[in-house]
């Protein structure tokens, strides 16, 4: 593949948009010549989050769904509309070779988009229970990065691969470990999880 194209989403929480920093970044160590656009919700943090972390990203006009009776709620369709619309646009002006989704409602839009298109999907799910955008996207996608095994209730058996969950290099890095083991007083002779 030369030059590969990827539109990375996930956002709302750090949850979802760390683990997308680090694939885009992995990505980027294995692929230098690739081009990058995340897509994520206006508003939500990884808005700057994610330019902070080097990356160019495009906001959708989405939110997620209140538990109870609110305008927001009653606003869900039109964002939607909204959201899908500006995913089909972003994703033919960008022309990604793969499009990946770490969980939000701004990923469920780029990534359906992207299956409608005929642009292969990866989804990364972080979790032992499944979020709601990941388990409704698990039919189409083409491949399903989990964290955790038996999965097979949420997702076909088929598409999953246990991957763990991706972890930003400077967190795992050898000084960091060193680092820790000396402020915490721990025995460097021992082994010790990293969370």
């Amino acid at each position: 593949m030369k030059q590969p194209r990827f539109i990375i989403s996930g956002g709302g929480t750090g949850g979802h948009i760390y683990p997308a920093v680090a694939i885009a970044n992995e990505l980027k160590s294995r692929f230098p010549e690739a081009e990058f656009l995340f897509v994520g919700a206006k508003d939500k943090m990884e808005m700057q989050k994610v330019p902070q972390a080097g990356y160019e990203i495009k906001g959708l006009w989405i939110s997620g769904i209140q538990r109870k009776l609110t305008l927001d709620n009653a606003m869900f369709p039109l964002k939607l509309a909204s959201s899908m619309l500006n995913s089909f646009k972003i994703i033919k002006s960008f022309k990604p070779n793969v499009v990946i989704g770490t969980g939000g409602f701004a990923s469920g839009a780029v990534l359906k988009a992207a299956s409608m298109l005929n642009i292969p999907t990866v989804i990364q799910e972080q979790n032992s229970y499944p979020g709601i955008t990941n388990k409704l996207l698990a039919k189409k996608a083409h491949k399903i990065c989990v964290a955790y095994e038996n999965l097979e209730q949420f997702f076909p058996k088929d598409k999953m691969i246990l991957t763990g969950n991706p972890v930003r290099q400077d967190l795992i890095n050898e000084a960091s470990k060193s680092e820790a083991i000396t402020y915490f007083k721990l025995d460097a002779s021992k082994k010790h999880f990293w969370f």
